[in-house]
């Protein structure tokens, strides 16, 4: 009697990879220099602030004063009083009540959307929502309605068969197609629910509203008592990093019970510094975002 030989723990992933490879579906990276002489229109610096000499100074003032790492979960000693001021001028430039401040926007997202469910509880989410949302609705452990992009409609009729605790989740503007959700309409379909609207605005802030104060101060709809934002500091701040704002109420609950904020290291002081130095300069010159 023979036996074929027992495979490798990880020979599975050769067959994938050869699938990815005949498909043409094969990534790579391609590491750039800091010197690359090139005109760069495809990163999410959308206000050209990562190499502004005031922000590269913030962050490494920051680096230098705090160090390089922020040396523990914000719970016990990576919360610095950096990160507090951070958090404290974003609510106020976005027109919040509070806000956290996180290691990435992936982390952000799936802070607010599995700490605002749960079992039980429904996310209704927009077909063309970021894969942190997609992934935050997955660990949520929540029932999920997935529905047509961009319909306030098709949203209101998840959330009136539902019974019980819910929350819509939005980008605010579509990072593949560029569009704009219909904000306006979707915060009237959760509050003749009596549930909470979550919006993405990765790509709203620095862009949208006054002074580039984001898509929801534009709609009119900051620091309504249900709305709830989720923000990253990697694309018009220039910087790293991520943040959620909403109701204080809100912002204890996620410090409290956020898996992605209880257990990661805090945000770099560096990532903070710069962060807060590009949103002060946004603030001093609001003509930017125009």
């Amino acid at each position: 009697m023979s036996f074929a030989p027992p495979s490798a723990p990880f020979d599975w992933i050769d067959d994938g990879a050869r699938r990815r490879a005949e498909a043409g579906l094969v990534r790579a990276l391609r590491p750039r220099s800091a010197e690359a002489g090139l005109l760069d229109l495809a990163s999410n610096d959308y206000l050209g602030l990562t190499r502004h000499p005031e922000v590269t100074a913030a962050a490494a003032d920051a680096a230098h004063r705090w160090g390089a790492g922020a040396t523990g979960s914000r719970l016990v000693t990576g919360t610095t009083t950096l990160h507090a001021e951070l958090e404290r001028e974003l609510a106020d430039f976005c027109g919040f009540e509070a806000a956290l401040v996180l290691s990435s926007g992936y982390a952000a997202n799936l802070a607010a959307l599995t700490a605002l469910s749960g079992r039980g509880s429904l996310i209704v989410s927009d077909a063309g929502n970021h894969a942190s949302i997609v992934d935050g609705c997955r660990l949520s452990r929540a029932e999920t309605a997935v529905v047509p992009h961009a319909d306030p409609e098709a949203v209101a009729k998840a959330l009136a068969a539902h019974d019980g605790r819910a929350l819509a989740v939005t980008d605010s503007v579509f990072s593949v197609d560029g569009d704009a959700a219909p904000l306006t309409a979707l915060a009237e379909v959760c509050r003749g629910a009596n549930a909470a609207l979550v919006v993405d605005d990765a790509h709203g802030l620095g862009v949208l509203g006054e002074g580039g104060r984001g898509a929801l101060a534009a709609a009119g709809l900051a620091g309504g008592a249900g709305v709830v934002a989720t923000l990253t500091l990697s694309k018009s701040l220039g910087s790293q990093g991520g943040a959620v704002l909403g109701p204080a109420r809100v912002i204890d609950h996620l410090v409290n019970t956020a898996r992605t904020f209880i257990f990661d290291t805090g945000l770099a002081p560096a990532a903070a510094g710069g962060a807060l130095g590009a949103l002060r300069l946004l603030r001093r010159e609001p003509e930017r975002a125009a």
